[in-house]
């Protein structure tokens, strides 16, 4: 029976989801009708909303572009895919497999989430050269149903927003949190802790348990999984210029100055993984690992081929949310109406649970947890005081409400889809049966334990 739920969604999908750039177009447009229809703006004012968010997100594309390119160069390092290889060895089975890297996705993603995502796909790609019979599309499913949980681990940005504190913090919520909240009460709190417990044992057995009968299942072939092997010249035919390009000094000059920057950030900083410190891991260590600069450039060169989904889909996501953020002349946008709308039904009991539910609605717009901050943060804190309900439950409802639907937004996909060479719609079937399954987890650790 389960069998069968899952080839039917997986089949709907494969039917009815669109190329991500056509997703993002279409939702474009339903949010423009919607925020004429709901908040009463005018066409020309929603296209002013648009403009506004479009190039709102550069920076974070060149480090979401970034982290696909660094990362996929330092998988395909000699020495970084020997390591992959004899860890993609372990697995003998395709159901070994999938639950091997559901895990070490996860893990990965509560520990990091631009780490866990790369090297959750990169390592699903290798265990498909290693494990004969495994459905490749549930491999690459499996590795990205890890990046749930990223919110509710070490790079959480909502938790560690409110761990600071500061008054941007106290703008942002009104006024409702004047001082730091500790990650006890947030990253570490019990009902966070079980969600997580629960999530790590058991969704790798879910991913298990959809594997499709044999006559179902999509093998691919691993000599098309097989990277460019860059060949090198003789020494003798070398000129001074491809002396230089293929100098191990100078790689090893380069890493020098780069692990002294990044030593330097731990000392200062501490365990405080960014995006830009990912990079700069993934960077310097590709760059030591190909052990030339000719070698590493070609490696970047193939690698970011795959970026290509990122630079063209990433403005209009960014327009998307220009125009759920946008208010109206009385001061309304789109997403906190939708906010408003749970705040209305909620009661003390309830209203953990109703944040997270209304953040995941808003994340399907708004995929980006600055941004869901910004639109949640202001209504949801004041709405939790007056009911009677500590912040810190309200600030990790909207950070798990902002993880939960990645499961069906291709927008946090695309580098791992890249990597991959798949499609949304190839793995969106298995990620609706992870959203469904975590949904109730979430849930009910908010309206129990929270």
């Amino acid at each position: 029976m389960f069998k069968k739920i899952t080839k039917a969604c997986v089949s709907v999908v494969q039917k009815y989801l669109p190329d991500p750039f056509i997703f993002a177009v279409l939702l474009t447009f339903l949010v423009f009708i919607l925020g004429i229809t709901v908040t009463k703006q005018t066409p020309i004012q929603m296209v002013g909303h648009w403009s506004n968010g479009l190039w709102s997100l550069l920076a974070f594309s060149m480090q979401m572009a970034l982290v696909l390119v660094t990362g996929s160069a330092l998988a395909n390092a000699p020495a970084f895919k020997r390591g992959l290889k004899k860890l993609a060895k372990i697995p003998k089975t395709g159901a070994q497999a999938i639950i091997m890297v559901t895990v070490i996705s996860t893990i990965a993603c509560w520990l990091n989430w631009g780490f866990g995502l790369i090297i959750g796909a990169i390592f699903a790609k290798e265990l498909a050269k290693e494990v004969k019979g495994v459905d490749y599309r549930l491999l690459i499913a499996s590795a990205y149903s890890g990046f749930m949980v990223w919110h509710a681990g070490l790079s959480g940005s909502i938790p560690l927003t409110v761990a600071g504190g500061g008054d941007a913090v106290k703008k942002a919520t009104a006024g409702v949190i004047a001082n730091a909240i500790p990650t006890s009460q947030t990253l570490f709190s019990t009902y966070n802790l079980v969600a997580l417990a629960i999530l790590l044992i058991t969704l790798p057995l879910l991913n298990k348990a959809m594997m499709p009968n044999k006559e179902d299942t999509v093998v691919v072939d691993p000599k098309l999984l097989v990277e460019e092997v860059v060949v090198e010249m003789k020494k003798e035919h070398m000129t001074p210029a491809d002396k230089i390009e293929n100098s191990r000094i100078i790689s090893l000059l380069v890493a020098l100055m780069g692990f002294t920057y990044i030593i330097g950030y731990f000392i200062n900083k501490g365990f405080n993984l960014n995006l830009d410190i990912v990079n700069a891991i993934f960077l310097f260590l590709g760059v030591l690992l190909h052990g030339t600069p000719k070698k590493f450039v070609a490696a970047i060169t193939e690698a970011a081929k795959g970026a290509a989904g990122i630079i063209l889909q990433f403005p209009f996501y960014a327009g998307i949310m220009g125009m759920m953020v946008g208010k109206s002349a009385a001061g309304m946008s789109l997403a906190a109406e939708i906010a408003n709308v749970f705040v209305a039904i909620s009661t003390p009991k309830t209203f953990p649970l109703f944040t997270f539910l209304s953040a995941g609605i808003i994340n399907f717009f708004v995929p980006s947890g600055g941004g869901q901050w910004a639109v949640q943060a202001p209504i949801m804190m004041p709405a939790a005081v007056k009911i009677g309900v500590e912040p810190s439950v309200v600030a990790m409802g909207i950070a798990w409400g902002d993880a939960w639907t990645n499961m069906i937004q291709p927008f946090w996909a695309l580098p791992a889809l890249a990597i991959a060479g798949l499609n949304a719609k190839d793995i969106m079937g298995y990620c609706l049966m992870d959203l469904i399954y975590a949904g109730i987890v979430v849930s009910a650790a908010f309206f129990f334990l929270a």
